[in-house]
């Protein structure tokens, strides 16, 4: 007996971090399958977090956002949404660290 295929390929190798992009194209359905598919086997809790708000989204009248779930999707968001300047262009000289006792003033 074969098992329906869960909505999103090689689900179970995808990294956490990309579930949360791919599984906005879902219905509610297929999100409830993948939450109940996670806490079956790898209970990753940023991943239940992803997938529970996401049907809390839906729930409230959200719709699925067009494109493919199975597009690739970048594993971090390519800028913050508050533009940070961070960049390591911008980081900070190397010094020596500061030992217990030893205060830079």
């Amino acid at each position: 007996m074969s098992e329906d295929p869960l909505p999103l390929p090689d689900y179970d190798q995808l990294p956490a971090a990309s579930i949360e992009y791919r599984i906005r194209p879902l219905e509610r359905r297929d999100v409830q399958r993948l939450l109940d598919h996670e806490r079956e086997h790898a209970a990753r809790p940023q991943v239940e977090a992803f997938l529970t708000a996401r049907l809390r989204e839906l729930d409230a009248g959200a719709r699925p956002s067009g494109g493919d779930p199975e597009a690739e999707q970048p594993d971090r968001p390519e800028s913050s949404a508050h533009g940070s300047a961070a960049s390591p262009e911008r980081a900070a000289e190397p010094g020596e660290p500061l030992r217990h006792g030893k205060y830079s003033f």
